[in-house]
């Protein structure tokens, strides 16, 4: 079977809920076998996620409260786009600053991933970052965070036993530990 013969139409649309940051849709669509179907999804703007990378082997990371999950989560530090034209980059230097105080000399890009493709068009623009000069943390009014500095080797350490389950994290630590280790490799 051809890709094209995967695609679903939309036949129509309406606007289930539409809050500050979530935009909840609910879509009419063309199965390819003809029959129709309904889809629900989130609409979102896009963010961007950095894990910065200190001099000596480090990455800072931050310690949040998640209320869906209703656990404190270690995570990379990352936001929202404040919108889908808003460039991931700049989106990635103001919540590394805003989250972590710290303004990267270098920010580089590791992957762009979709975080839930069942029910989310949400792309993260994961990024890397190095030169850092710290400064002062200014979260948001709605954000209480800590800042925490890890060795890389025990971030992937706790990727792996499940300490650290946040996909973009994941993803980002993951990436960054990879070319970290290709970079040692003569």
């Amino acid at each position: 079977m051809a890709d094209e013969d995967l695609i679903e139409k939309k036949i129509s649309g309406e606007d289930v809920f539409d809050g500050v940051l979530l935009h909840v849709k609910r879509d009419t669509v063309q199965l390819p076998n003809g029959h129709q179907a309904t889809r629900e999804w989130i609409k979102h703007p896009g963010a961007a996620a950095v894990v910065p990378l200190l001099p000596n082997g480090d990455i800072i990371l931050v310690k949040q409260y998640r209320y869906p999950v209703e656990h404190v989560t270690l995570e990379v530090p990352a936001g929202k786009l404040d919108s889908a034209e808003e460039d991931p980059l700049l989106c990635a230097r103001r919540e590394l600053s805003e989250e972590t105080g710290y303004e990267a000399e270098k920010i580089w890009k590791l992957t762009t991933i979709a975080t839930t493709v069942g029910f989310s068009n949400e792309y993260i623009h994961l990024y890397a970052a190095d030169g850092l000069k710290s400064g002062e943390q200014h979260p948001d009014e709605d954000e209480f965070i800590n800042v925490v500095k890890v060795p890389l080797r025990e971030a992937v350490e706790m990727v792996e036993d499940g300490r650290i389950y946040d996909a973009k994290s994941v993803v980002s630590i993951l990436l960054l530990a990879k070319e970290v280790s290709r970079r040692k490799t003569p």
